[in-house]
């Protein structure tokens, strides 16, 4: 099977499963238990944190453990709402656990604004700039787009909404960037980074929120007190220890130019008439358009091939239509026989190349039926 839905969730690796099994089998003790092996896994937690500062660049900050990226987005927003005739604003680019926590504040009452996104993918900052007053809370980003992989330029975005108005909170999900994209966080001014541990060869249901300044949070989720009271609830030790694992085998420069190079060579190896790239700058996310092809009709038929893809954010796999494409400006043809592909420093070059002949041929014996 050859793999090319890394967006969607990412294969562990066998060190972090490993990490896992001895946090889970072994040095299970609960961290807010008050013995002396307790106190040693709360330490070596606190080496994470500071593990995971680095690797973000972060020189100060604090980093809250969560059950991944959907908490997180969640803890970030609603976490940092205080009452008071506040406005916030989002992008249509959100991933639905941003975009949908977006419309739970208009139904709760809040002056929310959405900026549309340019034809490129990327974020309409005039609009977004245009939109900003004394009254903004929070500006939601995101820096990698999960579906079309468009990198929006968080540090030129966050400075100049800051130099607008210094009190407005910057959260950005940057759950398709961090450990995929070279970035240094103390160069961006932002308050919050979300960030998910399945997407970087981690396991699931971990994830991480950075804050800049813990006073600017408030607790989502009440018991028993643990992140120092902003996250409550037994913290996943296994998973926390596992993704450190992810996080330290990790070298984002070499696989980016690797993951650069094993794109370019798809790219070119499904260049033919009807097919049409609709890629952003990210290495591991490309969308393709396949004319006169459904979208989904042509990626169930590829898993019979043995060639998974995906058809854009797993999350919103369900839903008819697509937000992202569709504020794009894309056609509906484009958007109905689009399928995305992404992929991982795991995917071999010979793969790649097998995957883009089968999927041109698969593409082509369907185009042949339905015309």
């Amino acid at each position: 099977m050859i793999y090319l839905d890394n967006a969607a969730t990412t294969k562990m690796y066998e060190e972090c499963a490993d990490i896992y099994k001895e946090y889970a089998c072994n040095s299970f003790y609960n961290p807010s238990a008050e013995y002396r092996v307790s106190l040693d896994i709360v330490k070596k937690m606190q080496n994470v944190r500071e593990n995971l500062l680095r690797k973000l660049g972060a020189s100060k900050g604090e980093i809250i453990f969560t059950g991944g990226a959907t908490e997180s987005n969640n803890l970030a927003i609603m976490g940092s709402k205080r009452n008071g005739n506040y406005e916030y604003i989002f992008s249509e680019g959100a991933h639905a656990s941003v975009y949908n926590v977006a419309k739970e504040l208009i139904q709760r009452g809040n002056n929310v604004h959405f900026v549309n996104l340019l034809p490129n993918g990327q974020i309409d900052c005039d609009k977004l700039y245009s939109l900003i007053n004394e009254k903004t809370r929070l500006v939601s980003l995101i820096h990698v787009n999960n579906e079309t992989g468009i990198i929006n330029d968080i540090k030129q975005i966050s400075t100049l909404i800051k130099q607008k108005c210094k009190n407005i909170l910057v959260h950005v999900d940057g759950v398709q960037a961090f450990c995929k994209i070279p970035f240094t966080l103390d160069n961006y001014d932002l308050d919050f980074y979300t960030i998910s541990a399945h997407k970087f060869h981690g396991p699931k249901g971990v994830g991480a929120l950075y804050v800049k300044s813990i006073n600017t949070l408030k607790p989502i989720i009440y018991g028993g007190g643990q992140e120092n009271g902003y996250r409550s609830g037994t913290e996943n030790v296994g998973g926390i220890m596992a993704m450190n694992k992810a996080v330290e085998m990790i070298d984002v420069e070499s696989n980016y130019k690797y993951v650069a190079m094993l794109k370019n060579e798809f790219i070119a190896s499904i260049n033919a008439n009807g097919v049409n790239i609709i890629s952003g700058d990210s290495p591991y996310i490309l969308s393709v358009s396949f004319a006169g092809v459904n979208g989904e009709t042509l990626m169930r038929s590829l898993q019979d091939y043995g060639v998974l893809v995906g058809k854009g954010s797993a999350c919103s796999s369900k839903k008819s239509g697509n937000r992202v494409l569709e504020s794009m400006g894309l056609s509906k043809e484009n958007i109905k026989t689009r399928i995305r592909i992404s992929f991982s420093e795991m995917n071999t070059l010979e793969e790649i190349k097998t995957a883009g002949k089968v999927i041109l041929e698969v593409y082509n014996n369907l185009k042949e039926k339905v015309s």
